[in-house]
């Protein structure tokens, strides 16, 4: 857990965020966001009651959105939030340590649905969103470096936390739920982490570009052999003479 560990390295939270964006102008229609105290090596401390909010846009949600998450136009209109104003709200959730916040997404499209709201809304925080963006940690960046599928692709967040034994959080693409779901899985990354070594072996066994000796050495570690330098010397000499 290097990485993760150096990551939140000096930080005393983590604010882990799911948001919900129209279909076509990718702008936020709903937020989820759970606030987590961290220990010094990385690992929950406390998670702490949510923060979710529906966010009036500029533009339709769209039928395929609507239909995934159960939020409509006129949801929006009774309900949502105007975007300045809900960025105010979260970062009176985060609270006076921003400075010490780390925030954690599942892939970068959520940075981008907050960029694409600033653009539909100049008048809101400019400077918070690019707190968020500078502070930013990419959980499935980091695990699809050492897990991937039997044909390399990338597990999503659902798929991970079925391999971590995470339950899952009903109703589905609910921000509140997916993000409590991330937060559940980051703390297994640090309990289980010989998922993980066991992943990236295979990964390691999957690369095309992985040097012919070092693969034949990682076959043989897998098949529970042993091996040592003459091995590696044995491999080497026969992809040279």
């Amino acid at each position: 857990m290097k990485k993760l560990a150096k990551a939140t390295r000096g930080r005393k939270q983590l604010i882990f965020l799911d948001l919900e964006g129209t279909q076509f102008s990718h702008e936020l229609i709903a937020i989820g966001a759970i606030k987590a105290t961290i220990k010094t090596d990385g690992t929950i401390k406390k998670l702490y009651p949510g923060f979710k909010h529906y966010v009036l846009a500029t533009q339709n949600v769209g039928n395929y959105v609507e239909k995934l998450t159960g939020i409509t136009d006129d949801l929006l209109a009774r309900e949502g939030i105007p975007f300045d104003k809900i960025l105010l709200m979260l970062k009176k959730y985060v609270g006076t340590n921003l400075s010490k916040t780390k925030f954690v997404t599942f892939g970068a499209h959520d940075i981008r649905i907050l960029r694409q709201s600033l653009a539909h809304t100049p008048e809101a925080h400019h400077t918070f969103i690019k707190t968020i963006a500078k502070n930013h940690i990419d959980l499935s960046a980091y695990i699809n470096e050492y897990i991937k599928d039997e044909k390399n692709n990338t597990l999503s967040l659902v798929n991970l936390c079925k391999l971590f034994g995470v339950e899952p959080v009903e109703p589905a693409h609910d921000p509140l739920n997916d993000a409590l779901m991330l937060a559940y899985l980051y703390s297994e990354l640090f309990k289980k982490t010989d998922i993980l070594i066991e992943r990236y072996g295979e990964v390691l066994l999957n690369m095309n570009n992985i040097p012919r000796p070092i693969k034949r050495m990682l076959n043989k570690i897998k098949a529970g052999e042993s091996v040592n330098i003459d091995d590696l010397q044995e491999y080497l000499r026969d992809e040279i003479v």
